[in-house]
């Protein structure tokens, strides 16, 4: 499935590693994203129970009450092989695994194709979806 694909099929991103300092890169896409459109759910236990403009925290993934299309990864690539692992058990599994630019973890990309997930690593989801222009 190529890009343009992917972004109109998939609506709803999760931001795991989700900050609500507007200085961080997560913070910023996430309200791209948002104004493009996508239904945007942060992930950070830090921010639990908050909303930081129109973007609702959870703890975890499977704590959002949607159906998740895209898990957007902003961590480090060491966490990448626990992640997979936490999405391969949400009881609806999302499309997508997009890991942020310098997020490589061979290993990861390995489980995640072999459970059948679109694996997007080392790209920016941001500079991705505005140089298809879709909006």
């Amino acid at each position: 499935m190529d890009l343009k694909s992917i972004f109109e099929k998939n609506k709803n991103i999760a931001v795991v590693g989700f900050s609500d300092k507007s200085y961080r890169d997560s913070f910023n896409i996430a309200r791209y994203l948002k104004s493009k459109g996508f239904n945007v759910f942060g992930v950070n236990p830090r921010l639990k129970g908050m909303n930081i403009e129109g973007i609702q925290c959870y703890e975890k993934l499977e704590d959002i009450p949607e159906d998740i299309h895209i898990v957007n990864v902003f961590r480090n690539p060491e966490c990448l092989v626990d992640l997979v692992n936490e999405v391969s058990k949400l009881k609806k599994k999302p499309n997508v695994i997009w890991t942020q630019l310098e997020v490589i973890n061979p290993e990861a990309k390995k489980i995640a194709e072999e459970r059948d997930f679109i694996y997007i690593e080392n790209k920016c989801i941001f500079v991705e979806h505005r140089n298809i222009s879709l909006n």
